[in-house]
This record gives structure tokens, C-alpha cells and sequence, in this order.
């Protein structure tokens, strides 16, 4: 679709988004969802923004997954009540500040140790307003996580003990797969959701509710869907889709996340200077491809450049011009931006602010 005369009238850089292919997305990864009978719980390290959560919300999901406090802060303060921080909470402002959101949420928190209980238990938690816990199983990511087998239901014992926390179940990231070719990357994906579902199972059979079967991301989405004991999938920045999901990943979704930017300077007929470098879209993880361009040789980016060179000279696009890119890396690229510009067939729809932007504590 070429530019439309309100998108090429915007200040830029500018991060847009196309709300058809958003919320077409977010129908997919619903429908899925429903298909399989799991619920959605979208991680919102990539979106960061509580106006694109409750569009997933609308379409049927039940809370969200957030890395950092912060976030899930900014998230429950937008009436989000059910909230999976998917890490460990450390400290004791931070655990003061967790069980704060019991206020107004009912957060869950991962843990992988003792040492995570203690502290927990050491801030007090109300018996009243348990807070939920899941604990973290490593099935072959090897980051955080116990191994599956009897670590997990020891740690569900010691929870268990406390008044003030309440075992949820287990949640596990099966990352190790992402990379992996077709079949290699469904087989290792079910072989480790297969582990964390029988932690559940051993869970269970030592006398625990286990209501949060937890994991799945936009790179084994739909195989981490369709996996038998599973409760819940993560999968987050499959709601924006980029080059990285898209060339990395191979996930076949749509492209909704675009940077504008403007044409500054053409110093010669092939070669196109623009003003979002790498602090608008860096190229790091995955290269921001232009669109409506000519043939482009190579880019390269600098702090607030892009340089676009062209495989033959070329009069357009002038100075002045606009140049929409897709984006890289949508979790690399949204953080940088204070607003998001939602449009649909072109006209402007919303501005959204990113209210969980710098939220890293």
C-alpha cells in the first residue's frame, strides 16, 4: 500500500503499527488458543504497551507475562489483574514492591530456589491474599530453572508450607528449539514440554493443585500450543511479527510493525540518507528492510542515520520524502519509541503511549 498523505504528514522517526495485521494476529494466536483449549497469556516485553494488551484481552486473553516488575506495575495500574512475571524477584524492595501488586492485581512469581521462598516469606506475605508461585523448570534452555523430576516438587513442598504463598504450578521457556529446522524444531519442542508436563504430573501426584501449566513463545508457536497437558502459551511479539520470527525463526505471520523515518540528504543518485538510525531500529539482531524503494544495494546505520544505497542511481525518493522499514526486531525497536502511531488502511487510528518503556526494574 503506498504512504498515505497522514501517515507521510507524521513527525518521524515514527513507529507505526497496521491494526488489520495486528488484530489479525492476535485473532490467529486466539483461535489457537481456543482450538487446543489452553489460554493466552501474551508477554508484553515486546508491546510494553497496556492499549495493545487489551486488544489481545478482548480477543480472549486471560492476563499477561511480564519480564520485569516494573512492567507488570505498569500493567495492573491499566486493570490488568492476572499477571505472570516469568522470573525471579530479587530483593527485598523488589518483593516489598511484588506484594504491593496484590493490591490491585494477583500476580504470580517464578522461582528456582529456596533462597526465593525465604525472601518471599521474609516480606510477609498476607494469608489473606496468598501470592501465587510457579516454579521455573529448565527443559533444555539452560538459563534459570530446576531440572524436571524431584527438585520441582520440593520446591512445591516448601511453598506449600507457608500460608502466605500459594503453589501455582511450573512454567518453562523451551528456547533451545527456536533455531532448529522443521521436523527437528516440533520434535524438540514436544520432548521438552513432554518434561515440563510431567513435572506437573509429579507435582500433582504429591498432593498439589497444579492450575499453570506455562510456556510457549512466538518461535515454537503452534507447536508449543498443541502439546497435551499444557495450560497456558506466552507467545507475545507474534502480534507484531518482524524480519528476525519471520527470516530466523520461520514464522509465517504478518508484519504489522513498521518505522517511518524521512529522508535528509542525497548526497549522490544512489545513495538515500535517513533520519532513524539505531536508536529508532537497530539492525543488530535482525536488518530493518525498507519498502517502495528501488533496488537496494546496501544499508548501513549509524546512532541516527540509516544509509540506503541504491543498485542504480536514482532521482526518488527526493529529500524530504518519506520511507517506511519493517521492523528488525520488534522487543529491540518498540523500547526506544515513546508512542506507537496505530493506523488502518493508512488513517490514523491512535496514538498509544509506551507506558512500560524503561521499566527494567
Amino acid at each position: 500500500m503506498p504512504l498515505t498523505a497522514a501517515l507521510a504528514s507524521l513527525e518521524t522517526p515514527a513507529l507505526l503499527v497496521d491494526l488489520d495485521l495486528l488484530d489479525a494476529n492476535i485473532a490467529r494466536v486466539a483461535a489457537a488458543c481456543r482450538a487446543h483449549g489452553i489460554n493466552w497469556r501474551p508477554h508484553i516485553k515486546g508491546n510494553k504497551t497496556p492499549a495493545i494488551v487489551a486488544r489481545a484481552i478482548a480477543a480472549g486473553a486471560i492476563g499477561v507475562t511480564c519480564a520485569k516488575l516494573g512492567e507488570a506495575e505498569v500493567m495492573a495500574d491499566a486493570g490488568i489483574r492476572d499477571i505472570l512475571i516469568a522470573n525471579q524477584i530479587v530483593g527485598s524492595s523488589k518483593i516489598a514492591r511484588l506484594l504491593r501488586l496484590r493490591e490491585h492485581a494477583d500476580p504470580i512469581v517464578a522461582i528456582d530456589d529456596p533462597a526465593h521462598i525465604a525472601a518471599l516469606v521474609a516480606g510477609g506475605p498476607d494469608a489473606d491474599r496468598p501470592l501465587r508461585v510457579v516454579v521455573e523448570v529448565d527443559v533444555g534452555m539452560n538459563r534459570a530453572g530446576v531440572p524436571p523430576g524431584p527438585a520441582v516438587v520440593a520446591l512445591a513442598d516448601a511453598v506449600a508450607r507457608h500460608p502466605g504463598l500459594r503453589f501455582a504450578g511450573v512454567m518453562a521457556w523451551e528456547s533451545h528449539a527456536l533455531l532448529l529446522p522443521d521436523p527437528d524444531k516440533e520434535a524438540t519442542v514436544r520432548e521438552a514440554l513432554a518434561r515440563l508436563v510431567a513435572a506437573a504430573d509429579l507435582c500433582r501426584d504429591a498432593g498439589h493443585a497444579v492450575s499453570v501449566v506455562s510456556c510457549g513463545g512466538t518461535g515454537t508457536f503452534p507447536y508449543c500450543a498443541a502439546q497435551p497437558g499444557i495450560t497456558e502459551i506466552q507467545a507475545g511479539g507474534i502480534i507484531f511479527g518482524d524480519v528476525h520470527y519471520r527470516e530466523h525463526y520461520r514464522v509465517d505471520v504478518a508484519q504489522a510493525l513498521t518505522v517511518l523515518a524521512t529522508v535528509t540528504s542525497r548526497p549522490t543518485p544512489r545513495r538515500i540518507i535517513l533520519d532513524a538510525g539505531r536508536k529508532a531500529m537497530p539492525p543488530d539482531i535482525a536488518l530493518p528492510e525498507p519498502l517502495r524503494l528501488p533496488a537496494v544495494e546496501a544499508l548501513s546505520f549509524s546512532a541516527e542515520h540509516v544509509t540506503v544505497e541504491l543498485v542504480d542511481p536514482s532521482e526518488t525518493p527526493a529529500i524530504g520524502a518519506k520511507v517506511e522499514f519493517l521492523v528488525g526486531y520488534g522487543d529491540m525497536t518498540v523500547f526506544l519509541h515513546d508512542e506507537i502511531v496505530g493506523h488502518r488502511g493508512g488513517e490514523i487510528e491512535a496514538v498509544w503511549p509506551v507506558l512500560a518503556r524503561g521499566k527494567l526494574k
